[in-house]
């Protein structure tokens, strides 16, 4: 045998699993820690799922619902079993967590290789396909090109011996696997119920809606929590005295239960948030249910008590949004010199995080949940703490005038709260806090910086006219003190002009005399 010529199949095999996304693959070391339903939860609703699955037609599921209801469990789950009972033909989980460009390329090569695994009689079929056309693993090639070659034509073939992008990709995938040629197939489609997912929907797919109102999934989160408060109790026992006393009240219990409402993301975060290494359960437990709750599954509420945790919020938040809005999670080590500057603070930011963040110190860090970076995005949910506006102005009016002045006339660049203040300005909801910052700094502050910046530096400028545009808003004025800050802005501001104006009637005159003085 001549090893330094592989066969083709062998080379095809090869390309194929370089392609595959590995991060796709349901219980790929990857998607760790897996996801996965609580036993005795949801039971009702696994077997719905399942007697659908029994069927023998091509009744596709679309499962979904508003983010943390527990989608992705309920599919890891559901998946397991179909695994187990080899009926599980191929998954691909898009996550937050592993995206980058060339997932969507990957999905219809990471389908088929699980196919291969899965049916081993269609795996040279597969491999043929891909000898046969070079370029149809290239991340460039049709959808319907890959579909038709990796998948429909192999299945075909498998029917025939008798064995057994998001919303273009839901139809492709339907009418492509609708054919009476292919064994019965069932797809199960897990996302929010977004209108042009909906658009795409076949109308015989059998929707599941999940809602946090549900009895059934409000009595399972119930079990969670009491099955993992259980579970601290009995794990640190120097914490809760011997004998142990009961823990939580039952008060506390089912305030935490409100709180949560039908939302497991909730239950799990704030199970994380109890037993953080550190802390006394009871504080953290306190810490969590000092706001009363007006509403049940608020997890806007639980994100912001976590952030008033931290004792410098503008470092932390602005690492904690730096994580969310990396191209692709990035291991321990490389965000430590990626922060080089700032590693004590990232060490600090990971620990009061960490119910929200994933970090075992070896592998990926990331974020515990979709939910969080939809929180972050949105200011009319995160407040202050979304844009970080309160935290900008308040590190701005800190600085005495000399520290003003060293940072003005500095060769360096600005530091992050000048440069960003009054976008972050413009996000944010006009808190009372945040209206009695902005009128600090501009009775303060601002007047140093009309005196002290350079009129050929025109950043400060633009800072304060995007202010005073927000300032003017309708959504601003409420009373005379916010027209006096938007007085103030829009005086500043002139002024700056004025400046400028005044430097650049003076600088044809010095050039001038300088062309004399050479002459």
């Amino acid at each position: 045998m001549d090893f330094a010529h592989p066969s083709s199949s062998s080379g095809s095999w090869n390309r194929l699993c370089n392609v595959v996304e590995y991060s796709g693959i349901f219980d790929s070391e990857y998607r760790q820690p897996h996801s996965r339903c609580m036993e005795n939860t949801r039971v009702a609703l696994r077997k719905r799922i399942i007697q659908v699955l029994d069927q023998r037609d091509r009744t596709n599921i679309w499962l979904n619902g508003l983010a943390g209801v527990g989608k992705t469990s309920i599919a890891f789950t559901i998946a397991e079993k179909m695994k187990a009972a080899k009926r599980l033909a191929a998954t691909f989980f898009f996550s937050h967590k592993h995206a980058h460009k060339d997932k969507a390329a990957a999905i219809i090569p990471t389908i088929a290789y699980q196919l291969a695994l899965a049916f081993p009689r269609i795996r040279e079929d597969i491999l043929k396909a891909i000898e046969n056309d070079d370029s149809l693993l290239s991340p460039g090639k049709s959808h319907a090109d890959q579909i038709r070659e990796l998948v429909i034509k192999p299945l075909q073939t498998l029917r025939f011996r008798q064995d057994l992008y998001a919303a273009r990709l839901v139809t492709l995938l339907t009418d492509a696997l609708a054919s009476p040629d292919l064994p019965f197939i069932h797809v199960i489609f897990t996302s929010r119920p977004e209108q042009h997912i909906r658009a795409a929907m076949p109308s015989s797919v059998h929707e599941i809606f999940l809602t946090t109102r549900d009895e059934d999934t409000i009595q399972d989160v119930r079990f969670f929590l009491r099955a993992s408060l259980d579970n601290i109790w009995i794990i640190r026992p120097a914490v809760f005295g011997q004998p142990p006393f009961p823990w939580p009240s039952k008060d506390e219990f089912e305030t935490l239960v409100f709180k949560a409402g039908g939302l497991f993301v909730y239950a799990a975060m704030a199970i994380n948030f109890i037993s953080a290494t550190g802390h006394h359960p009871q504080e953290r437990l306190e810490l969590l249910l000092r706001e009363r709750p007006t509403v049940g599954a608020d997890i806007d509420q639980l994100y912001r008590q976590i952030i008033a945790t931290s004792e410098d919020p503008l470092a932390h938040c602005r690492m904690l949004a730096s994580i969310i809005h990396l191209a692709r999670p990035l291991p321990l080590v490389e965000l430590q010199e990626l922060f080089y500057a700032d590693r004590r603070s990232l060490a600090m930011m990971l620990e009061v995080f960490s119910p929200v963040i994933l970090n075992d110190g070896v592998g990926r860090v990331e974020i515990y949940h979709a939910s969080l970076r939809d929180f972050m995005r949105n200011p009319l949910r995160s407040k202050q703490y979304h844009y970080l506006a309160c935290c900008c102005l308040d590190f701005i009016t800190r600085q005495d005038s000399n520290q003003t002045h060293a940072i003005l006339m500095s060769s360096l660049s600005y530091p992050y709260p000048y440069q960003m203040w009054q976008v972050h300005l413009y996000f944010a909801s006009p808190s009372r806090k945040l209206r009695n910052l902005l009128a600090l700094f501009t009775g303060t502050t601002l007047r140093d910086w009309v005196q002290t910046s350079d009129p050929k530096n025109s950043f400060l400028a633009r800072t304060v006219q995007g202010a005073r545009r927000t300032c003017l808003s309708s959504n601003w004025i409420r009373g005379p003190s916010d027209i006096v800050v938007a007085w103030r802005l829009h005086k500043s501001y002139k002024k700056f002009t004025k400046l400028a104006m005044a430097r650049n009637r003076r600088q044809p005159i010095q050039h001038g005399a300088q062309l004399a003085r050479i002459s």
